[in-house]
């Protein structure tokens, strides 16, 4: 099962990097390869070899990494990219080396490729493309059932597809979006907008209160994920349904598993409508 990092993950990911990077200078920008899925800016390492680290947050499933120069490193982990914390041997599939004044390091170790670098000026990162087309955070205060309901309204396309959609809510992914609508009690299949403020409401809850669940946990054991202390996540042992089809679910009901889009769908048919 290839799984990407989502959310939680990448949040897990930043937090393990704050503790190493917030308020080191970076001493060696070392890329060593021309490209990820995209190029690798090609003055990365001259804007952000000497610079102090400042500020390291999230948006959606993109990491940001300010420093006191005005720039800000924007890295997306992919399929199945993560950071490796003072790693022993640089390995083939390490792609940009940081080292700190502090004679720390860190590797950004991507096998697939599919993660990504950029380099944008810190107060523009907010104009950054990606960005610009996103959603609220689902943890953070814009994403509430009046947000849903207006975007929702009228949307034949299944609530499953309309959260995977991040113009809606940034940052959810196929997991946590079959976790949540299991824990709201909503089939997955159901048209968007036929659904009640009630429920919505329910639904906000659920997504908040399962991707809190899956932070503190440290995020999902993914077959290539990790946290960058080594450490893997260890939600994935409470997945209500996700993974687990022909399982039972928490109602006592039987899991079971559709695909749509080559996408697998997890989700109970007795309690969720």
């Amino acid at each position: 099962m290839v799984l990407m990092p989502e959310l939680p993950e990448v949040e897990t990911t930043v937090a393990g990097l704050r503790s190493v990077l917030e308020g080191a200078v970076l001493a060696r920008v070392e890329p060593r390869r021309a490209d990820l899925r995209f190029p690798i800016p090609v003055d990365l390492r001259q804007r952000l070899t000497g610079a102090t680290v400042t500020v390291l947050t999230r948006r959606a499933k993109y990491g940001l990494i300010a420093t006191d120069r005005g720039d800000m490193m924007i890295f997306h982990l992919g399929m199945s990219g993560r950071w490796r914390v003072d790693p022993t041997e640089i390995g083939t599939h390490d792609h940009l080396i940081l080292e700190t004044g502090a004679g720390r390091q860190l590797a950004l170790n991507d096998p697939r490729r599919f993660g990504f670098i950029d380099l944008v000026r810190s107060e523009a990162w907010e104009a950054y493309g990606p960005f610009t087309r996103m959603g609220p955070e689902p943890l953070g205060p814009d994403f509430d059932a009046a947000h849903l309901a207006a975007v929702l309204k009228g949307k034949a396309t299944s609530i499953k597809a309309a959260l995977l959609d991040q113009r809606i809510v940034a940052g959810l992914g196929n997991i946590y979006v079959c976790e949540a609508l299991n824990m709201a009690g909503i089939a997955p299949t159901r048209a968007a907008g036929k659904i009640s403020r009630p429920r919505l409401a329910l639904l906000v809850d659920s997504i908040r209160t399962v991707l809190a669940a899956a932070i503190v946990a440290g995020g999902s054991t993914l077959r290539d994920y990790a946290r960058p202390d080594g450490e893997l996540g260890y939600f994935s042992k409470q997945w209500r349904v996700y993974g687990r089809e022909g399982e039972p679910c928490p109602c006592g009901g039987t899991v079971q598993r559709r695909v749509d889009g080559g996408r697998s769908t997890f989700f109970c048919p007795t309690c969720q409508r």
